[in-house]
This record gives structure tokens, sequence and C-alpha cells, in this order.
């Protein structure tokens, strides 16, 4: 049976008052070539056990859920407590968005002053808004934020970016610079970090801001102490960029380098991979830039009776203020994941979150000494990493090798040829807490194979 909300004694009501004669000739302004003209082809309705049976079926077929797995590049695999899902199920917490009337909802507005704090401890920023979608939309709008700041339009992004958040960066800036974004970019230099000459180069009078990530793409940590110092030889803003939050429990924070905006990618504090998504964006700033911040901010203040509660301190979307004021259409993430990263890294703490840190560096660095040791593969860039790595194989493609390790139900990184051809035999690693040394040296001799 199929579902209609409206009984034909309504339909007909509805097309009476507004003098159409069928529903179909509300569609007519569409061609008829692009319309269906028939149901969808779906399968017969099923019982519940049926059902049941027939999803696990479907469910079976997918051998990622069993795979052993070291992609990364953005998504990355951290163990999530089964706490984290029953805690998402208290109703004084739970929405699927953002409220709309949020005084009304002290629950969800408290997990986003949580979560705020949070990520303000984590990036070592003043202050940080109600989260963004993700970690390259946060990227977007921080780049943004700086052209408003410095009412400058020129930005010089690191080649060691994210190149998913590069194009969505290209994206934002192609609908305010007459279609040629008004961005330049810096090449790395040979220890995959980013040229500091080149980049020095390509920063003008006009450049608003320099965009590096940290860890970068590849895995290496920049030298933000000499980004920062060559972005204020021109005035310009520093901004970085996390996608591996978990590398904040051994880098210093952003903030501590002088950072004036720092962003990340959260889903690895808040839920697992689940096919790429979903994501939640981090966003933190010096308090002074805050009136320029994209999204909205909660704030903690007390009622009549001096009782604590939270508010809504800042709004500057476009449905709050008028929109020629308006930095930004994005209000915030969805409400659900943001609070389950609160819910993730309050359970975690400080030590714990270090103690995570640490396993997924000895990891790490446990790969690198086995690679090493099997020979014929190699760590073509010098610089200090986290948990993720570059290796270069000899003779085979990326490609490839992947398809072969993942016939042995080994997911074993991300083929960096699908960005440059340049890598076609490179491949990205990441390594978890959750990964053992066999695992470790089973890869690595994979690779060597």
């Amino acid at each position: 049976m199929r579902y209609l909300p409206h009984t034909q004694e309504e339909i007909r009501t509805m097309l009476d008052r507004i003098g159409v004669a069928s529903v179909e000739t509300l569609f007519e302004v569409i061609p008829r070539a692009g319309r269906l003209g028939r149901p969808l082809a779906l399968e017969p309705a099923l019982d519940e056990p049926r059902l049941m049976a027939h999803l696990a079926q479907l469910a079976a077929r997918n051998h990622a859920t069993t795979a052993v797995s070291f992609l990364g590049a953005g998504i990355y695999d951290h163990h999530i407590p089964p706490a984290v899902d029953q805690l998402l199920l208290r109703s004084e917490l739970y929405t699927a968005y953002t409220p709309y009337q949020a005084e009304l909802s002290q629950g969800t507005l408290q997990l986003t002053f949580e979560f705020q704090t949070l990520a303000c401890q984590l990036l070592g920023m003043d202050v940080a808004n109600a989260s963004m979608y993700d970690g390259a939309s946060a990227l977007a709008e921080a780049a943004l934020m700086a052209r408003r700041v410095t009412g400058r339009s020129h930005l010089v992004a690191s080649a060691g970016l994210h190149p998913d958040y590069l194009a969505v960066l290209r994206t934002y800036l192609s609908g305010l610079d007459d279609g040629e974004p008004d961005l330049s970019i810096a090449p790395l230099a040979s220890d995959g970090t980013t040229d500091l000459d080149a980049l020095a180069e390509l920063t003008r009078g006009d450049t608003a801001a320099v965009l590096v990530g940290y860890p970068n793409f590849l895995g290496c940590v920049e030298p933000l102490p000499r980004l920062r110092t060559a972005a204020s030889q021109r005035d310009a803003l520093l901004l970085t960029a996390t996608p591996e939050p978990y590398a904040l429990s051994a880098l210093k924070p952003p903030g501590a380098f002088g950072a004036d905006i720092a962003v990340a990618e959260g889903q690895a504090l808040a839920c697992p991979p689940q096919l790429g998504g979903p994501g939640v964006g981090l966003f933190t700033c010096r308090s002074k830039l805050v009136r320029q911040m994209p999204g909205r901010l909660v704030g903690e203040t007390v009622d009549a009776e001096g009782r604590r509660g939270f508010v809504l301190t800042l709004a500057t979307r476009e449905q709050h203020i008028r929109r020629e004021r308006a930095t930004s259409n994005i209000c915030t993430n969805h409400g659900l994941i943001a609070l389950a990263l609160a819910i993730r890294t309050s359970m975690l703490g400080r030590r714990g979150f270090e103690r995570a840190g640490r396993l997924c560096l000895a990891n790490a660095e446990h790969l690198k000494a086995s690679l090493r040791r099997a020979g014929k593969v190699t760590l073509p860039y010098a610089a200090p990493t986290f948990n993720e790595l570059v290796v270069r194989l000899p003779k085979a493609t990326a490609k490839d090798k992947l398809a072969a390790l993942a016939r042995d139900g080994v997911l074993g990184g991300v083929d960096l040829g699908r960005y440059d051809a340049a890598w076609a035999s490179d491949v990205l690693l990441a390594v978890t807490e959750k990964h053992t040394r066999a695992q470790l040296d089973h890869l690595a001799e994979a690779l060597s194979a």
C-alpha cells in the first residue's frame, strides 16, 4: 500500500481552492521527458521479521565492517564506546538539529556551551561557535571571516591542506571573486611541509590570511612558529585546519603558536567513519575577532532568581539580522553529532585523551620501524608525523596494491593518486589506538611484498 498523507477528498479540496484540475497539472512546467510517469519500482512490502532478515543479509554484504582499516585522510576510525550512543538517547539532550526556540531547550544549549568549551581547550583559542558542518566548511568560513576582518581579498593556502578542503574553499570563493578565486597555493617542500620561501613570495600587501593544515594532508606537522612569522610580515592572519583532533593530544594547540583562527574536523571524537560521515566542524578564534565569527555562540548567564542558565549570546546569521550584515547563512551543525563529541571527549578527560594519543603515536612509529625493516618501500617525507604517514611503493601503483590488500581483508590506506597523478605510487596510512602490533606488522609485510 502506497503511503499518501492526504485523502482523495482533501486533495480535491486543495486543487479546487487553487483552481487546478489535477495534481499532474502542477508538474506541467517540467518537460514530460523528465517526469517518471509511473510509481517507483519498489520491492513488495515485507512484514517486520522478513524485513529484519533482509536487512541483515544486506549488511552481511558490506565486508568493510569486518576488514582491518588503515583509512584516514580526514575520517578516522577511533574507538567510540557504546555509552556514547546510550547517552545520546537522553530526552533532555536529544535533538536532530539546531533548535529555533533555543532558550526553551536548556539541555541543548548547555551541551552546546560544553561543546564550545571543549573546542577552545582542544585548539588553545579564546572562543568557539556552536560548530560547523565539517572541517571543510569550517575552513572556508574561516577564510571568508579573515577577508572581512582584514578588508583584504587575497589568500595564500598551503598545498598541504586537504584537497577536499581546498575544493570547498575554491567553491566558496568563486561566488565572490567573479569566478576566479583570489587564491594562491604555496607548494610543499621535500620534507612534506609547506615551502616557506615560496609562501613568502606569494604573500602580498593585500593578503588576508595564510591557511595551513596542522597536521597537513600528508600527515606532516607544519612548523607553525615559522608560518606565524611569515604571515605577520604581511600583517596577515594565520588560519589552521586540523583534520585529526587526536593529534592535539600530542602537539601544542595552534593557539599556542599565535594562530588567529583555528578549525578542525571533530568526527574522530564523535562517531565511527560510517561511510564518510557525518562530520562536525570545530571553529575557534581570538576573542577580538568574535564579532565576525560565523554561526552562533551560546553563553552562560543567570535568570531572575539567580539560577544558572544558557542563552544565545551571538547569532550573526541572516535569519537573525539584516542579510547584508550576516557573516554566514550557517547557523550550526547537526546538534546530535556535536553532543556525541562533547560526551566522548568528556568521558576521555585530559588524561584519557593524552593516553589515546600516545597509543596512536606509538603505533604509527612502530609501523614506520616495521616498514623500514621490511624494505622495498620508502617513507618519502622526513617531517614529524602523528598517526598518518605516506608510504611510496617501488613498482606497483597504489591502486593495484590496495586492491590486493582489500582481497585479503585489509583496507590498506588511501590511494593518493586519486588526488594527484604524481602520487600514483603513494599510499596514505592512518594508525589509531585500535590497531594491534600484529596488524601493523602484517601491513608492513604486505606493502613490502
